[in-house]
């Protein structure tokens, strides 16, 4: 039997640390939390209840061997439940690109996918 939810964590990689945590904070209107974790500096996106509970959690890393930024591959969709517009019209000032504009898919809601600061294609979602 498969847990509440399949995903539990995400890694989002950074040429410049700094410049992606401004970013997703600024675009998201939500504080980065960076602290060190086993000896890597990590930047926490905000999770309810914690690294403990049941939910998603995921963090900025700066790029290592092995973990670069990239448009390509697995896509990773933040939660943006009732502020997507706001979150898109933050996008380009934040230095960031629009590649796919809000677009309705039906009862899951609307998505939109992103270039980040450092080339990462990341999806935004948020439901009706």
């Amino acid at each position: 039997m498969l847990p509440k939810n399949v995903i539990t964590w995400f890694h989002i990689p950074a040429t410049d640390f700094d410049r992606a945590v401004k970013f997703y904070s600024t675009i998201l209107g939500n504080k980065i939390n960076v602290m060190d974790f086993n000896g890597q500096t990590m930047g926490f996106f905000p999770m309810a209840g914690g690294p403990e509970s049941d939910g998603v959690g995921g963090a900025i890393m700066p790029a290592v061997k092995g973990l670069k930024p990239a448009n390509i591959g697995t896509q990773v969709l933040l939660s943006c439940e009732g502020t997507l517009d706001e979150v898109l019209g933050r996008v380009e000032a934040a230095g960031g690109k629009i590649v796919v504009p809000r677009t309705a898919m039906g009862d899951p809601g609307f998505f939109a996918f992103i270039q980040d600061t450092e080339g990462n294609q990341v999806g935004l979602h948020s439901k009706k």
